[in-house]
C-alpha cells in the first residue's frame, strides 16, 4: 500500500525572495505614491506643476538674481531679485535695536550663549534638571550682561535694550515665571476651599477674556497712574509681569487637563499612606499630569515666544520692532520684504528648535514614568 504524507508543507524556512522587478528604489516608491493610478497622476500634475513654478520663481528672486552686498543700495535698485544687502547693512540694528554700539559685544555673547546651551540641551545625556537649571543660569547671565553696572560693565538702561537678546529675555522670564504660576492656578482651581477656587477661576477666566495688548497696555502705561511714584517699577518689568500672568492663565487650563487625566485613586492611596498634600502633588500627581500636558503646554510656550513681538507697541524694540526701526532708513525702506523675511526665518528656526526640544522632553517624561514612547 502506497504511503501518503500527512502534509505537503515544507518543514524548513524557504530562502527570502527579492521584491518584484521595478518596485525597488526611490523612483519606484515615488511612482507608487504619486502616480499609482490615473486619478493620482492627474492630482499630482494639477497641484505639483503650479508649486514647482512658484518654487522656481521664488528661488530665482531669492538666490539667482539676488544682491547680497550693496553698501549704498545702488546695486539693489538695478537688480531684479531680492536685496539681502539690507540685512548685511542693518543686522546690528535688527539684532540689537538701540543698544549702544560699543557694547553690542554683549548682545553677541548673549546670542552665542543661548545657541550654545540650546544645542547642549538637545543632547539626550544631559539630565533634565541640569537643562532646566542651565536655562535659569543662562537667563540670569543674559540679564547681567544686558544691564551691566557690575564687573566693570557699563550700565545700560532697559529703555536701550532691544533686538534678539530682549526677545530671549522676555521669553525666558515669561516661561520661568508663568509655568509655576500656572501650576498654582491649576491646583487652586481644583482646591476644596471655595474662596481659593473662586479666586483662581476669576483670575483665569478674567485674563483669558482680555486681549494680550490690553494686558500689556494696562501693565506698562495705565498701572503707574494708580501707584505712588515710589512704588513704580521699570516699564520692562511691568510688561513682563503682564506677559507672565497672560501665559499662566492659558497654561493653567492645560495643566488642569493633565491633572484630570490622573486617576483619583492614586492620590487617595497616597493620602491613605499619610502623605501631606504638597508631597502627594510633588511626588505622584504633578509628574504624571505635566507629562500628559506637555504637548499642549509646549504649544503655549511657542506662542509665548512669538508673543514677544507685542513689546514693540510699548516702545521696546524686540527683534521685530528693531527691524521696523532699521527699515525707516530712506536708502533701505523699499526693501522691507527682505527684512521681514529675515525675521520670519529667525522666528522659524527658534520655534522649530522649541518644537524638537518639546518632543524630546515628552519622550523622556514618558520613559521616566515607564510608559514607553509618547
Amino acid at each position: 500500500m502506497e504511503h501518503r504524507p500527512a502534509s505537503f508543507a515544507v518543514p524548513t524556512a524557504s530562502d527570502s525572495r527579492p521584491p518584484p522587478h521595478g518596485r525597488r528604489g526611490v523612483l519606484a516608491r515615488l511612482h507608487a505614491r504619486y502616480f499609482g493610478s490615473i486619478a493620482d497622476g492627474v492630482i499630482t500634475v494639477v497641484i505639483g506643476l503650479p508649486l514647482l513654478l512658484m518654487a522656481w520663481f521664488f528661488l530665482k528672486w531669492a538666490l539667482f538674481d539676488a544682491v547680497w552686498v550693496a553698501p549704498e543700495g545702488a546695486a539693489c535698485r538695478e537688480a531684479a531679485g531680492a536685496c539681502w544687502a539690507v540685512v548685511s547693512e542693518k543686522y546690528r540694528v535688527i539684532l540689537f535695536g538701540t543698544y549702544p554700539f560699543e557694547e553690542q559685544w554683549r548682545g553677541f555673547a548673549t546670542i552665542a550663549l543661548w545657541l550654545g546651551w540650546g544645542l547642549a540641551s538637545a543632547w539626550r545625556r544631559v539630565p533634565l534638571a541640569v537643562r532646566l537649571w542651565g536655562w535659569v543660569l543662562v537667563a540670569a547671565v543674559t540679564a547681567l550682561l544686558m544691564r551691566g553696572g557690575v564687573f566693570g560693565l557699563t550700565f545700560v538702561s532697559t529703555d536701550d535694550w532691544g533686538g534678539l537678546p530682549l526677545t530671549f529675555l522676555v521669553f525666558a522670564g515669561t516661561v520661568a515665571g508663568g509655568v509655576p504660576l500656572a501650576i498654582l492656578l491649576a491646583l487652586g482651581r481644583r482646591s476644596g476651599l471655595p474662596i481659593m477656587a473662586g479666586l483662581c477661576v476669576a483670575i483665569i477666566e478674567g485674563v483669558r477674556g482680555i486681549p494680550l495688548l490690553v494686558v500689556l497696555f494696562f501693565a506698562a502705561l495705565i498701572l503707574p497712574l494708580f501707584l505712588p511714584p515710589e512704588l513704580t517699577v521699570d516699564k520692562l518689568l511691568r510688561a513682563e509681569i503682564g506677559m507672565i500672568i497672560f501665559f499662566a492663565a492659558y497654561a493653567a487650563e492645560v495643566i488642569r487637563g493633565g491633572l484630570q487625566a490622573i486617576p483619583a485613586g492614586q492620590e487617595e492611596a497616597a493620602k491613605a499612606l499619610g502623605m501631606p498634600y504638597w508631597t502627594r502633588m510633588r511626588k505622584i500627581v504633578l509628574p504624571q499630569a505635566l507629562s500628559v500636558a506637555l504637548p499642549a503646554l509646549f504649544n503655549d510656550i511657542i506662542r509665548a515666544f512669538k508673543n514677544t513681538t507685542f513689546f514693540s507697541i510699548l516702545g521696546l524694540f524686540d527683534v521685530l520692532g528693531a527691524t521696523k526701526a532699521a527699515l525707516q532708513d530712506p536708502v533701505w525702506v523699499r526693501y522691507g520684504l527682505e527684512g521681514y523675511l529675515f525675521v520670519f526665518l529667525v522666528y522659524l528656526v527658534f520655534c522649530l528648535g522649541l518644537t524638537f526640544h518639546g518632543r524630546e522632553m515628552e519622550k523622556n517624561a514618558w520613559r521616566r514614568l515607564g510608559r514607553g514612547e509618547a
